[in-house]
């Protein structure tokens, strides 16, 4: 009889699927942390720690661009998870945050994507439009269509 191991006697072991999948899971986010530098660059430590220096100061370039973005128009949040993104090509500590950030960012669209968070979004929009067509109504109605700063004060 073929038990599928490679002894006689012994009874083949098939691996609880469960814990397959979890142990899988964990590789996966341990899988490709540490440095994407190339192995000539992290086999010498000088040009290695200047690899990561200049990493870090783009790095460092974009997420501060993108905090003035978040000010100014642009693309802001897009442009700070891009500078993470660089960091995360050297660092573990911005490769771990990046991975959290995704998992939350996922779960707040799956969450959004609910059909009774849906739904309480469309009446709470609906809502606001009213309150400030309300509002936009009382004004021009006591004001006109002047601007508020060419309003004479009394």
């Amino acid at each position: 009889m073929n038990t599928g191991s490679g002894e006689p006697d012994e009874a083949a072991v098939t691996p609880d699927p469960a814990k397959t999948e979890a142990e899988t899971d964990r590789a996966r986010d341990r899988r490709g942390l540490g440095s994407r530098a190339p192995a000539f660059v992290r086999s010498r430590r000088v040009l290695h720690l200047s690899w990561q220096a200049g990493i870090f100061v783009v790095g460092l370039a974009v997420v501060i661009a993108g905090v003035v973005m978040l000010v100014f128009p642009g693309p802001g949040w897009v442009v700070i998870f891009g500078g993470m993104a660089i960091w995360a090509t050297e660092f573990v500590w911005a490769q771990l945050v990046l991975r959290w950030t995704k998992r939350k960012v996922t779960g707040m669209a799956q969450r959004a994507l609910d059909p009774r968070v849906r739904r309480r979004n469309v009446v709470l929009t609906v809502i606001g439009l009213v309150i400030a067509a309300v509002l936009a109504g009382v004004y021009v109605w006591k004001f006109g269509l002047a601007a508020p700063w060419d309003i004479p004060r009394r």
